[in-house]
């Protein structure tokens, strides 16, 4: 498969990922609000809120985005490959950068939702915001794990462009 093809066509398979993972979660935390008798449930209800309606907007843009993209860049290889060099590769230069940024955060917040959970040992609204943080920030961080290691090899495929 062309790399520029297989590299958008991953990024948006993982939109459909990260969107259907949003939608579970915001159902989840209507379940948990609607139904919950503790204030544990009602914690793991506001980060997955929040971090649910951030993969619903960060999947639909991405699924939006990247079969444009795919036409973009392969408009560049075959009529303007300067645009590589002074486009896409800075675009991707950028995206690594980001992704070192979106780590870091997110594991400040895993840590974050381990003290949280294990701060207080009483089933509190507080103890359920560190699981629920505990849970969202270690399922993304996973995701952008593989999405960084797609971009790396695209990155490389860019570079080997220009170099050749």
């Amino acid at each position: 498969m062309n790399p520029i093809v297989k590299y958008f066509t991953g990024e948006r398979l993982e939109s459909f990922l990260f969107l259907g993972l949003g939608l579970l979660g915001i159902s989840l935390a209507v379940i948990f609000l609607s139904v919950a008798k503790t204030s544990f449930m009602k914690g793991i209800a506001i980060p997955f809120l929040l971090v649910s309606s951030l993969e619903i907007i960060v999947g639909l843009t991405l699924i939006y985005r990247s079969p444009k993209d795919i036409i973009r860049v392969e408009t560049y290889l075959s009529e303007k490959t300067e645009m590589i060099q002074k486009e896409e590769i800075p675009r991707m230069e950028k995206v690594m950068r980001n992704f070192i940024l979106f780590r870091y955060t997110e594991i400040t917040l895993i840590i974050t939702g381990i003290i949280l959970m294990y701060g207080s040992m009483q089933n509190s609204l507080w103890n359920g915001i560190g699981m629920g943080l505990f849970i969202q920030s270690s399922t993304v961080l996973l995701l952008d794990f593989f999405a960084e290691r797609r971009g790396e090899v695209y990155l490389e495929y860019l570079k080997y462009i220009i170099d050749n």
